[in-house]
């Protein structure tokens, strides 16, 4: 500008200039949008290289890749015990002279109860008594038997399906040792028959009361964890699932899903909440000491929905969207960095799963503080 002082001259350049920074890193800010810690940064890339990061280019925070085993889990609650009760069923005549106490254990030849003051033994099986068994009689309810007598140190007869002779001289013997009469033949109201060691949770019948319908009711000996488990988390259970169980003192047991209910229970909404519909899970503990004494406990479960195993990780605050589409990562090299484009996969405890060309492990990747 002509006659205009150099010293007035020098200061206008030098707000111009000013002005022309202050309008560039209002333009880089503009292209960077950081979504907080934990979250997804958005770069504006203008084509296919990535917005010149802030400062001196390098990222606030830094990590490592990894390749490690993402596992992705659910806590669900349940109730630890003995599973779901069975009654024990008796189709006869007679009198209730003796019935074991709540808690007992009953296992294989010993007394489940005692009708007209004869024990009725307790046999292994899954076969319920339904006739009489005898000499001429075939099928599996013979071989159970068979199996039961041989157990107890029976011999003399082949364990198959058919009732000999043989079989009839055991079982004479076993009756001889029961104090019942020798007759050779075994009818529906002798025996009870149970899967397995069998503990007692309820006495259905009396002392002096009539020996038909429920005696009472068992589960097993091992403690497992039942849950209620909301249909709409279905798909994280099969059996052999791997789960943790978490005690009411804070320790965690291993365990496995053992069964999966196959029919929905509808349940009535509670307050303020819409009905549900749950299926039973049932979970095995891998170390039945661990539990101690508890029954009918109160425990959480964390399921093992899914699991990939040696794959490349970074923390999720890591991911950049990219401007046109897809996730990257900063890679800090040397005293810069800059952008590869990476495939997502699994997302679990604050890591996420990537693959892409250029990852590998140890490479050192910006994240936000």
């Amino acid at each position: 500008m002509q006659g205009q002082d150099p010293g007035t001259a020098r200061t206008v350049t030098s707000k111009r200039a000013t002005s022309r920074q202050a309008r560039l890193a209002i333009g880089v800010a503009a292209a960077v949008v950081v979504v907080g810690a934990g979250g997804v940064a958005a770069f504006g890339l203008g084509g296919s290289e990535p917005a010149p990061p802030p400062a001196a280019g390098l990222p606030p925070g830094t990590a490592k890749v990894t390749q490690t085993t993402l596992t992705s889990t659910e806590k669900v609650s349940g109730t630890l015990g003995y599973g779901t009760s069975t009654p024990v069923l008796r189709s006869g005549s007679g009198t209730v002279t003796w019935l074991p106490a709540a808690g007992d254990i009953v296992t294989r030849g010993k007394t489940m109860y005692s009708v007209d003051d004869h024990p009725v033994p307790t046999l292994y099986g899954s076969v319920p008594p339904y006739r009489a068994l005898k000499s001429g009689t075939t099928g599996n309810d013979v071989r159970e038997l068979e199996e039961n007598l041989k157990a107890l140190g029976y011999t003399g007869f082949t364990v198959d399906d058919d009732f000999t002779s043989s079989t009839a001289t055991a079982v004479r013997k076993w009756q001889k040792d029961l104090g019942r009469d020798e007759t050779g033949v075994v009818q529906p109201a002798d025996v009870a028959v149970v899967p397995g060691d069998a503990r007692v949770v309820e006495l259905k019948a009396q002392v002096g009361g009539p020996a038909n319908g429920q005696v009472l009711t068992y589960t097993g000996t091992t403690r497992t964890v039942t849950v209620d488990l909301d249909v709409a988390k279905q798909h994280l259970v099969s059996q052999g699932v791997t789960a943790t169980v978490t005690l009411p003192d804070g320790k965690n047991v291993a365990g496995t899903v053992t069964s999966v209910g196959s029919v929905a229970t509808a349940k009535p909404a509670q307050q303020g909440q819409s009905p549900t519909s749950t299926i039973q899970v049932v979970v095995a503990l891998a170390d039945q000491a661990a539990a101690g004494k508890l029954d009918a406990a109160p425990v959480d479960i964390t399921l093992v929905s899914d699991k990939r195993e040696n794959v490349f990780a970074v923390p999720v605050g890591a991911l950049v969207a990219l401007a046109e589409g897809g996730y990257g990562v900063q890679v800090v090299d040397g005293s810069g960095t800059h952008y590869v484009q990476v495939k997502t996969g699994m997302f679990a405890n604050g890591q996420v799963e990537i693959s892409g060309t250029g990852v590998s492990v140890g490479i050192v990747v910006g994240v936000p503080r």
